[in-house]
């Protein structure tokens, strides 16, 4: 798996950063910062849960 974050589109809504935190944060303008681009089993479903919350497409999981 593999989880991006476009800080260009993201408008800081948080919900990834809420949704899985031990994958995303915030900083300190709010945009998506990936703390774990690769994320352990546990956590994988959450970042799924979070690509699909975002509101404007900002957070991508792949695999």
């Amino acid at each position: 798996m593999k989880v991006t974050g476009d800080r260009e589109v993201c408008v800081g809504a948080g919900l990834c950063a809420l949704t899985a935190p031990e994958v995303f944060d915030q900083d300190d303008d709010g945009l998506v910062t990936v703390l774990a681009p690769d994320p352990g089993d546990g956590d994988k479903a959450a970042a799924r849960e979070a690509a699909v919350l975002c509101p404007s497409g900002a957070v991508r999981v792949v695999g």
